[in-house]
């Protein structure tokens, strides 16, 4: 254990590694076999942390020396991959991991006390603490960081107002020639935007340029879409004449650097879920957070180059002590100033509430960002169902015994609203016991979203249901529903990763 009473679960380290490659080759050396020198403690650590280092045999004569912080969490290891943790600074923290389970048989520890790091681990740690001790930079001079606004600003109108003709010549055109003319000319078209250094715009244009041809109902899609773009250029052109937190929406979502400026809100946050998302040009994390204390949700996001995982991590289902400021623009965006302890257990789910809740603060959130493409939701008492376009997630209500999320329900499905959410009235009669009478009771259910279920999550996520009702926190789009994690009630403080 730490000093702040708490050791990580193998479950959480998992949920650390950037895919599921890294899962399986840190899974592997999770083991005593190819570490030496290993130990847990040390003088350099976040005072009441701890750090955890050891050494690895690798395919060469030199031995790979991996380290973690397990106050940020932080890690280093000498070995060349990209990932970040490897494998190596998995497969420590899995052997760490692994004495929780060692230590009430009397079974020796395979990572040991120490009273002090060796000088290589303890190297690193006092660079980290001079790093964080060192005095933030001078602020750059006033006038010429003006003068650059006023350029690029000028430039993403000229961009915003090619893109409007771009627009305009497709819907002159009829959105059926768009599948003929192929992906070259919306790539070019992205390439301008970048050029006027409008990296949203770019991608948003490059969304469209996939929407062609790419499935039953494309055209719908590409004219949705296109009507989001029209929205977000005359939002930019128009942006002297919008209400400030607007305003700084807009300005995000055309690709200008928000600043972390809203109020330090201190709270015991709570890990919900932690996942990448990669193209050609860079990885995106995505951490998400919830305060214990406060109730509000946040996300942490970070940025690796195409090919390496961001370095910030943090280990699901735990709670930090720390401080977080907001991004301008109001959204759930944060930025993490100062984390006080090490991660300590969580107490449980967040608290959340029914389908219908959900969908309403999705669309509270569309009134201020039109663009917004997902929102933190928790749902609570939800069991997983098939319909007839796929899986949901659907309200228990009253009576629920536990074997809709597996076998569907034989009620009937509403209008739809948000990519299939509906109605279902429960009052039909019911295999799940003969002779029993349910009352009639309407409850809500809402689609996954289709990448989610492609995903192997959806399946653990029906296993962890067992036809029973879950917590289950995700993102809720147009798409539908995205889930990330879930708790049971059998288990309600072990967090399931669902990614």
């Amino acid at each position: 254990m730490t000093e702040q009473g708490v050791r990580w679960t193998s479950e959480q380290v998992l949920a650390l590694a950037p895919d599921d490659a890294s899962r399986k080759a840190g899974s592997k050396l999770g083991t005593p076999g190819p570490w030496s020198g290993t130990g847990w403690g040390g003088q350099g650590a976040k005072e009441g942390a701890g750090a955890l280092w050891g050494r690895c045999a690798g395919s060469g004569r030199t031995s790979y020396r991996a380290a973690v912080d397990l106050a940020g969490p932080a890690y280093t290891c000498s070995c060349p991959s990209r990932k970040f943790p490897c494998k190596h600074v998995l497969g420590l923290l899995l052997l760490w991991a692994g004495d929780a389970h060692e230590e009430g048989d009397g079974t020796a520890a395979r990572v040991t006390r120490a009273e002090g790091a060796p000088d290589w681990a303890e190297s690193w740690l006092a660079e980290r603490r001079t790093r964080a001790a060192a005095a933030p930079a001078a602020p750059a001079d006033p006038e010429a960081a003006r003068r650059r606004t006023e350029r690029r600003a000028a430039r993403i109108t000229a961009g915003a107002q090619e893109l409007e003709r771009r627009l305009a010549d497709l819907l002159r055109g009829g959105l059926a020639a768009a599948e003929q003319t192929g992906y070259g000319l919306w790539e070019e078209t992205a390439a301008r935007m970048v050029d006027a250094q409008a990296p949203g715009l770019a991608s948003r244009v490059r969304e469209l340029g996939a929407l062609p041809g790419s499935g039953p109902g494309w055209p719908v899609r590409l004219l949705e879409e296109c009507a989001l773009t029209h929205l977000l250029d005359q939002a930019w052109l128009a942006g002297d004449r919008l209400p400030a937190p607007l305003a700084a929406t807009v300005r995000t979502r055309v690709g200008l650097a928000a600043s972390p400026e809203g109020p330090v809100l201190r709270d015991r946050w709570q890990v919900l879920a932690q996942y990448d998302t990669a193209d050609a040009r860079l990885t995106t994390r995505r951490i998400w957070l919830y305060g214990r204390d406060g109730g509000h949700t946040a996300l942490l996001l970070s940025y690796g180059a195409a090919g390496r995982a961001p370095q910030q991590a943090l280990p699901v289902g735990t709670v930090l002590d720390a401080a977080l400021r907001s991004y301008e623009g109001g959204g759930p965006r944060a930025e993490l100033v100062e984390q006080f302890a090490a991660p300590s257990p969580t107490a449980g789910p967040p608290r959340g509430g029914p389908v219908g809740a959900a969908l309403d603060a999705y669309g509270r959130a569309l009134t201020d960002d039109p663009w917004l493409d997902a929102w933190p939701v928790t749902l609570t008492d939800v069991v997983p169902a098939r319909a007839e376009y796929g899986w949901q997630l659907a309200d228990a209500g009253a009576g629920h015994s536990g074997t809709t999320g597996t076998s569907g329900h034989s009620g009937t499905t509403g209008t739809t609203a948000i990519s299939g959410t509906s109605t279902i009235d429960t009052g039909d009669t019911d295999t799940r016991g003969i002779g029993t009478d349910y009352p009639t009771v309407t409850r809500e259910a809402i689609p996954l979203t289709r990448a989610a279920q492609e995903r192997a999550g959806l399946w653990r996520l029906i296993a962890l249901s067992g036809g029973g009702p879950l917590t289950v926190f995700g993102e809720v789009g147009h798409q539908g529903f995205s889930p990330l994690a879930a708790w049971s009630p059998a288990a309600p403080a072990e967090t399931v990763p669902l990614m």
